[in-house]
Order: C-alpha cells, then structure tokens, then sequence
C-alpha cells in the first residue's frame, strides 16, 4: 500500500491554501443543459471532467456524486472514472459520495472498489452509511486509515425522513458503564474512538462524520458535540439548499477555527451554486473565490 500523509493532514494542506469550501460534481440534467450538454454518458463525462480541469488547483476537495454517474450504466461509471484520474494527476483532493454502508465481505469489496490504491475508482475518500452498525464499516475504516485516505461517515443529515432515526435515543457502552446516547452522537462517539487508535501514521483523524447545514431553520441546531472527533467534518448544504456562510459559522463557528475544535477541517459543500456559473472555467472560479471569500471573510 502507497505511504502517504494521512488524509486530514492532506486537507488541512489543502483547505489552508485554497479555502475550505468543496464543490460537489453533480451532473444533473438542468445543470447539463445549462452547460449546452446533453444528459448521456457523454454530456456527463464532459461536465465533470470540466469542472476538475477549471477547479483544480483553486479548491481543496471535490465529490462527484456518484448516482449520477451510475444512473448510465458503465458509461457513466467509466466517466467518473476519468474524472477521478484527472483529479489525481492535477492533485486535487476528492470523496466520492457513494454512501456505501454493508457488512463483512460485502463492505470489504466496498472499501476495496472505492479506497484501494490500485481500484479504478480510488478516491481520497469515500462517504458511509453506518445503520447497519458503526462496526460493520471496520473494512473501509480500516483501509482507508492503512492508504493514507479518509471516510466521512453519516451522523446528522438534512432530510426530515432522518429525524426518527438519528435523533432516536439508544444504549451505548462507555467506561463509566452504559448510558442513553442519541444515535448520531454515538456515531461521533464511535468513529472519535477509531480516530484516537490511529493517531500516528497514514489513519490520523481519517474518520470524518457528515452534518448536514440546513437541519432545523438554521441549521445551528445540529446538537451534537464534535470536540473529541479528532477528524474533518464535511458540511452539505451551502447555497442551492439554503445554507448560507454565516449559518456556517453559527453552526461550526469560522471554518479556519472550527479545526481544533473537531480536530478539521470544516469543509462546507456547495454544487450548483458554483456549477451553475460554467461552463466557463473563470466563471467558475470566480464562484468558488466568491464563497470562499464568505465563508473566511
């Protein structure tokens, strides 16, 4: 397996040279039109490939979406392939948002598809599902800490559908003996203790969680306590979804010192906020300059 620095430190690299906003890639129709594309394999390969070569270099991480890929069959799983070997070689940061979550052999070939060196679709990180159980997701915590890459694992999502799950109350063990924990906090929990088991070499802080922005009205109600996490946290919902900076830092306080609080960086995502300024490449760097002015200014 590749050495290399671990994940976090690599986004901290990233995030202090280029902001700590993420673009997320994600080739909708509207978004395609918009860009004179036509929805198919090609359109999307286009599309995605475009933003990596306008954005790399003015950002620290990239998520392409990845349904929107796999709605096209191998076409589309090959073109986010490219995409993901453009990001490589211009050396920019990417999760793939695939929300993968299964368990024993399954979650293995998972881990292996998505954060193996040698995996055609190897990305520097990968989003997870943990509800079938935070420890089901051993192979690609456990892979991803030994490759130097990172994992952001659901706690806190956006959608209301969510609510009955996440916020339910459970029994979880700690050294004092067994309490009750909402279940998002236990995912924190979990994943801050995988976090301080690989705090030297390639697995420091490579477990990350995912909070949504826009949970509540604000989204400053998230409730959950990211102090011992001791890894990133990635932030959907800036912009087209109704996030805005400031809710950003009620939220996380400023990106730049929300990192020693979780042990970060905080990474905001936006997508069509940004998407929609292409297909020009300066337009597109002018959106992200934009944000990132917001979120830091």
């Amino acid at each position: 397996m590749t050495s290399r620095a671990s994940f976090r430190a690599r986004l901290r690299d990233a995030v202090g040279v280029h902001g700590p906003l993420c673009v997320g890639i994600d080739p909708h129709p509207g978004l395609l039109a918009g860009w004179g594309l036509d929805p198919d394999a090609d359109g999307v390969e286009r599309f995605a490939r475009g933003v990596v070569e306008a954005l790399a270099g003015h950002v620290a991480l990239l998520k392409p979406q990845v349904a929107l890929f796999e709605v096209l069959g191998s076409a589309g799983l090959r073109a986010l392939e490219r995409t993901l070997a453009d990001a490589r070689d211009a050396g920019v940061l990417t999760v793939a948002d695939a929300k993968r979550g299964d368990i024993g052999s399954t979650m293995a070939g998972y881990a292996r598809a998505w954060l193996a060196d040698d995996a055609p679709l190897a990305s520097d990180a990968l989003t997870l599902s943990p509800y079938l159980g935070v420890g089901a997701l051993a192979p690609a915590l456990d892979l991803a800490a030994a490759t130097g890459r990172g994992v952001f694992v659901l706690a806190r999502t956006s959608n209301p559908e969510a609510a009955g799950v996440q916020s339910a109350q459970a029994w979880v063990s700690a050294p004092t003996g067994r309490r009750m924990r909402e279940v998002a906090q236990s995912v924190v929990d979990a994943l801050a203790e995988h976090n301080a088991a690989h705090r030297d070499g390639p697995g420091d802080g490579s477990a990350g969680v995912v909070v949504g922005l826009t949970r509540g009205t604000t989204g400053r109600d998230h409730g959950l306590d990211l102090a011992g996490l001791g890894g990133p946290v990635l932030v959907p919902g800036l912009g087209a979804q109704g996030g805005t900076p400031a809710d950003v830092a009620g939220a996380f306080g400023a990106p730049d010192g929300a990192l020693g609080a979780a042990g970060g960086p905080v990474v905001p995502v936006s997508a069509r906020e940004v998407l929609t300024a292409g297909p020009d490449p300066g337009a597109l760097r002018a959106a992200v300059g934009a944000l990132n002015g917001a979120l830091t200014g």
